[in-house]
C-alpha cells in the first residue's frame, strides 16, 4: 500500500471518532465536519513530511480543535491559536490534551453520534443518510447505491436532513434511556448499512474496506452491550462477525473473486464464527422469551446421556437448543442464513432448505426484491433453475441498476441452456460492476459462454 493510500485509509478510520468529539464538543454538526476536513488536509500535508504520530485520532481531534478554536478567534478579531506546526508528532502528548476535553456518560462518541443522526425530528431515510455521511464518511454515491436511488435524488435527501437540523435545532446531547431505545432500530440499520459497504467495497478497493467493517463490529458489540435483554441487537453483532469471518476467502491469491460455494472455508476465521453462533443463540432464546441461562440449562438437559459428536461447531450453536418459534426479527434471521453457511463444512453440505425457509420468513416480515433475489438462489439450490428465474424475473424493473440482479439471473440462464440471453445478463452486470474484481469475474463467465 502506498504511503499516500495509508494515510487516506488512516484518516477515514479515524473519522467516525474525530467527528463525534468535536461534536461532543462544539454541539455543531457543520463546525466539527468543517474541523476535521481541516486537521484530515493538514494531515496530509504533515505526516509524509514529519511522520504519523502515535495515535492518529488524539492527533486529528487536537488539530481539529484547535482550528476551529482558531477559526472562531478570526472572526471575532481575536489572536489565533499557536500553530499547529509547534505540536510533536513522536510523543503522547496529543492523547493528553484530548482527555482533558469534555467527558460524557455516554460509552463510545460514535455511537453517541449515531444516536444523534437517528433524532426523531428526522425522518427515517434522512436519519440514516445523514449517519452514513457524517459519521462514516460514504460518498453519496455508496449511499445512492445503499438504497437502490440516484446520486442526485440522495443529495437532496441529506441536503435536506441538514437543513432540518439547522432550522430545528436539535439538542447535541446524549439522548436518555427511554430515547436510546426508541432509536435503537435506526442506530442497528445504519450500522448494518455501514457494515455492507464496507464488505462490498462498492468504492471501488481491491479489498473488502476492513475499516468499516471493523468499525461496524465494534459498535455492534457496544450496542449489545447496552441493550442485554434486546435480541434484535444481539443478532446484529452476529450477522457481521459470521459475514466477516469469511473474508480473508473472498478473493484468491490472485485477486480474483472467490465465490461461497468455491472459497477455502479453512480460512474462515473460528473465532469470529464462535462469537457469532453464541450471540446468535442469545439473540433466539431472547426471541422465544426464555433466558440465556435457561438455555444453557436446556442445552446441558439434551446434551446428557449423548455421544459426543465431532463436529468442529461449538455446543452453543447445535440445533437442538433453538427452542420452537424463536425464529426472531430481521437480523436474527439474517445471521441463522450467515450461520447455516458457517456450519457447513463444505458447499455440498449446506442446508439449503433451511436457508430458503429462513429467507422466505424475512421476506414475509420485511419484504424487499433484494431478499427476494437471494431467496431465489437458495431456491435454485433445492428446485432448479427454472423456478427461481420464474421468481426473480418480475423484480427486473425494481433491481434495473443492481449489479447482483443480472449476475444471478445469467447464472440462472446459462444453468438452463439459454447462452444468448445469459450473454446479455452477463453484460449488464458488467456495465453495473462497482469493483475490478466485480469486473474480471464476469469477464470469465463471459469467456466460458464464448
Amino acid at each position: 500500500m502506498s504511503d499516500l493510500a495509508w494515510l487516506e485509509t488512516t484518516i477515514s478510520a479515524a473519522r467516525p471518532q474525530v467527528v463525534g468529539a468535536l461534536l461532543r464538543y462544539f454541539r455543531d454538526l457543520d463546525v466539527a465536519e468543517e474541523a476535521f476536513q481541516e486537521a484530515s488536509l493538514r494531515a496530509l500535508e504533515r505526516w509524509p513530511r514529519n511522520g504519523a504520530p502515535r495515535d492518529p485520532v488524539s492527533w486529528l481531534v487536537l488539530v481539529a480543535r484547535n482550528a476551529a478554536i482558531d477559526t472562531a478567534r478570526r472572526a471575532k478579531r481575536q489572536e489565533p491559536l499557536p500553530s499547529e506546526e509547534a505540536l510533536p508528532v513522536s510523543d503522547d502528548t496529543e492523547s493528553e490534551l484530548v482527555e482533558q476535553l469534555e467527558t460524557a456518560s455516554f460509552p463510545d462518541d460514535v455511537l453517541r453520534l449515531l444516536f444523534l443522526c437517528c433524532h426523531p425530528e428526522l425522518s427515517p431515510v434522512h436519519q440514516i443518510a445523514l449517519a452514513l455521511r457524517v459519521v462514516s464518511g460514504l460518498s453519496v454515491r455508496e449511499i445512492a447505491r445503499a438504497f437502490l436511488v440516484g446520486e442526485a435524488a440522495m443529495e437532496q435527501r441529506i441536503t435536506r436532513a441538514k437543513r432540518t437540523i439547522a432550522e430545528h435545532p436539535v439538542p447535541f446531547e446524549a439522548p436518555g434511556k427511554e430515547e436510546r431505545a426508541a432509536r435503537l432500530g435506526q442506530v442497528g440499520l445504519v450500522l448494518y448499512l455501514l457494515f455492507n459497504e464496507g464488505y462490498s467495497a462498492s468504492g471501488g478497493e481491491a479489498h473488502v474496506r476492513s475499516a468499516l467493517c471493523d468499525e461496524a463490529i465494534r459498535l455492534a458489540r457496544l450496542l449489545a452491550a447496552m441493550f442485554p435483554e434486546d435480541a434484535e441487537a444481539q443478532a446484529l453483532g452476529a450477522l457481521f462477525a459470521l459475514q466477516h469471518a469469511r473474508t480473508p476467502a473472498r478473493l484468491t491469491p490472485s485477486g480474483e473473486i472467490a465465490l461461497l460455494d468455491e472459497q477455502d472455508r479453512g480460512l474462515w476465521d473460528r473465532e469470529l464464527i464462535d462469537e457469532g453462533l453464541a450471540l446468535l443463540e442469545k439473540a433466539r432464546w431472547l426471541a422465544s422469551g426464555a433466558s440465556p441461562r435457561a438455555a444453557r440449562r436446556s442445552r446441558a438437559e439434551s446434551n446428557s446421556g449423548q455421544a459426543h459428536v465431532d463436529d468442529d461447531r461449538p455446543a452453543l450453536a447445535r440445533p437442538q437448543a433453538t427452542p420452537a418459534g424463536g425464529a426472531g426479527g430481521p437480523y436474527t434471521l439474517q445471521a441463522g442464513i450467515a450461520a447455516a453457511h458457517a456450519r457447513a463444512k463444505s458447499s455440498d453440505q449446506t442446508d439449503w432448505r433451511e436457508i430458503e425457509q429462513l429467507y422466505a420468513e424475512l421476506e414475509h416480515q420485511q419484504p424487499s426484491p433484494v431478499v427476494t433475489l437471494n431467496r431465489a438462489v437458495a431456491l435454485a439450490k433445492l428446485r432448479g433453475a427454472a423456478d427461481a428465474l420464474a421468481l426473480i424475473e418480475p423484480l427486473e424493473p425494481k433491481l434495473e441498476r443492481y449489479f447482483n440482479y443480472y449476475g444471478v439471473k445469467a447464472a440462472l440462464l446459462r444453468d438452463l441452456g439459454r447462452s444468448a440471453e445469459a450473454r446479455d445478463a452477463f453484460s449488464r452486470a458488467l456495465s453495473l460492476a462497482r469493483t475490478v474484481q466485480e469486473a474480471g469475474h464476469i469477464r470469465s463467465q463471459l469467456d466460458q459462454l464464448s
